[in-house]
């Protein structure tokens, strides 16, 4: 059979996982330690990823941890994200349980009405931003940075021609953990070879690397694509398509400080966005089964960062105890 040259399916013919070409030579510590660095002196502006845009509603309150801040997420009458601290300031009642009425929180215990635009007994709305795929929120007292006035994005598709998932996983490590691991693109093919073959890391410097990459759809068929890794803030690693199938696709990888656990040991939230784009003009047809696509997209993330926060939590630990070699 002769395949089709605008078929963005390929055959594929790797060699057994064992005898495939060592990737270890070019990942070398100290490169990926100096993207790291480069990654964590960028400014993020004291934002933070909360969750996904679509886990806020006006419906009922959403109790979420950041650097050890206790929050509560909703949206008012107009559908604008609130971000607020999660206890009541009258006597510590979880907001989470709040009610939502009128676009304010409802206290549950006693009935104080929260999430105007005043203050009350101190208590006072975050700032919160709303990018149609994730809620952010600001935390000046925890970045401590110069406050910008909106999260720093990269460069995505129109999201009217695109289509979005959002995975959370949970790691007992640090963000930088979970960077570093992203900015470690040799792993790939070696620790998902479910996934990913015929990897090559083509240009590896501290600002980006640009990997040639097949995404495996069958052990003999797979996509190759282009993908070029940055860091535009130091909690986020974004991989764009620059060439293949699917080109102008954005995965943003997003690391949230949780804050530590009863065991001493820090957690860490991976919210990893997907938003797919393809100019083939049968991918329309796609974003109108969005809603029985976008679970199967979050699998897939969940699955590969199964493998991935055992990674970052090893370095975590090794870190942690002196022993890592880096």
């Amino acid at each position: 059979m002769t395949w089709p040259k605008n078929w963005p399916i390929r055959p594929i013919s790797p060699p057994p996982w064992a005898r495939q070409e060592p990737t270890w030579r070019g990942a070398r510590p100290a490169l990926i330690a100096s993207a790291l660095d480069k990654a964590l002196a960028r400014p993020s502006g004291n934002w933070f990823v909360f969750a996904a845009s679509s886990e806020v509603t006006s419906a009922r309150p959403l109790g979420r941890r950041v650097a050890g801040r206790e929050l509560v997420a909703w949206r008012d009458q107009g559908g604008e994200l609130r971000i607020g601290p999660g206890a009541c300031p009258h006597l510590g009642a979880p907001l989470c349980d709040a009610a939502v009425d009128g676009g304010s929180l409802v206290c549950r215990w006693h009935g104080l009405a929260l999430g105007g635009d005043a203050p009350v007994l101190g208590w006072r709305c975050h700032p919160a931003h709303d990018d149609g795929v994730l809620a952010w929120v600001r935390l000046d007292e925890v970045g401590g940075e110069v406050p910008l006035e909106r999260p720093v994005l990269p460069e995505r598709p129109p999201r009217d021609t695109s289509l979005d998932a959002v995975a959370t996983v949970l790691g007992r490590c640090e963000p930088e953990d979970v960077v570093f691991n992203r900015l470690d693109p040799w792993h790939g093919a070696w620790f998902h070879p479910y996934s990913f073959a015929e990897l090559r890391v083509l240009d590896a410097g501290d600002e980006e690397f640009l990997v040639e990459v097949t995404f495996r759809l069958a052990k003999r068929v797979g996509v190759p694509v282009l993908a070029r890794f940055t860091c535009p803030e130091p909690r986020t690693v974004v991989m764009h398509i620059v060439e293949g199938e699917g080109v102008g696709s954005v995965v943003e990888t997003h690391a949230t400080p949780l804050g530590v656990g009863a065991d001493g040991v820090p957690r860490t939230a991976v919210i990893e966005a997907t938003i797919a784009h393809s100019p083939r003009p049968g991918f329309s047809y796609a974003r109108t089964v969005a809603p029985a696509l976008r679970p199967v997209m979050r699998w897939a993330a969940k699955r590969l960062w199964r493998d991935d926060i055992a990674y970052a939590e090893r370095r975590y630990e090794l870190r942690s105890t002196g022993r890592w070699p880096g």
